[in-house]
């Protein structure tokens, strides 16, 4: 059952469109859907005001198109991430409307896209090696209903690049930060601003970057205020949270 659906339920039932039995069925009901190889919560947009969102790596394309037609039973839109080309290609035939992302490796369905709150979000990120994962994070924001400020290849190694942008950095009302190698911008950008910074390391760098770990021990190090950070490459985990504290300011 999604917000509108219960909204719905609970007007009509107020106006005695509907039975105190029917609406005690509806939310008694499991809030799942079984489909063998996958429990699909059908309550996640209820809770948290966005559905279940799919995360396709190590599933077969079979599966994400079947979770992904059920999902969209109940809701207006759906992002599946971590999507690979055939797995992109099998939604698209099962599901009209399906846009896949390649840079970001996302798939977005959206029947009915969601008003843009007011208030930016800034995805900012070092260097074009980066763009995979600030994409990822910028197409999780925009699909939850948040205006997104691209603010790309603008590293340390070239501060003039980043302060050219000081106008749309200081306008954001939370910023995600994405680097590799040293994952020095994050610190950067928290001692410019006064709004949350949400810091994702990368896996980009040379050998003794160690798959990111360099860059996310950087940031948990950070000397910046305001800085939280998530894991490596998680560019979703950084959008997600920067659209819920965007909510929080705006809603």
């Amino acid at each position: 059952m999604t917000t509108t659906q219960a909204i719905k339920l609970l007007d009509d039932f107020r106006r005695g469109k509907v039975g105190r039995e029917k609406v005690l069925r509806a939310f008694q009901a499991a809030p799942l859907a079984d489909l063998g190889f996958a429990q699909v919560d059908t309550h996640r947009g209820l809770r948290k005001g966005f559905p279940e969102v799919i995360y396709g790596e190590g599933k077969t394309p079979e599966h994400i198109a079947a979770i992904a037609k059920r999902i969209l039973q109940t809701e207006d839109r759906l992002l599946i991430t971590r999507v690979a080309t055939a797995q992109a290609e099998a939604v698209r035939k099962a599901i009209r409307g399906a846009v896949y992302h390649e840079m970001a490796r996302c798939v977005t369905i959206e029947k009915r896209p969601l008003r843009k709150r007011h208030g930016a979000i800034a995805v900012v990120c070092a260097g074009t090696s980066d763009l995979p994962v600030a994409e990822e994070a910028a197409l999780t924001a925009d699909i939850m209903g948040n205006k997104v400020s691209r603010i790309y290849d603008v590293g340390v190694s070239g501060l003039h690049r980043l302060l050219a942008r000081l106008e749309d950095l200081l306008s954001a009302h939370v910023l995600v930060v994405v680097a590799g190698m040293e994952g020095a911008l994050p610190s950067v950008v928290a001692g410019l601003v006064r709004r949350p910074v949400i810091a994702v390391p990368t896996s980009v760098g040379y050998g003794a970057s160690f798959g990111g770990l360099a860059a996310l021990l950087g940031m948990l190090n950070s000397c910046g205020t305001g800085v939280t950070v998530v894991n490596i490459d998680n560019g979703f985990g950084a959008g997600y949270a920067a659209g819920q504290i965007n909510a929080l300011a705006t809603d």
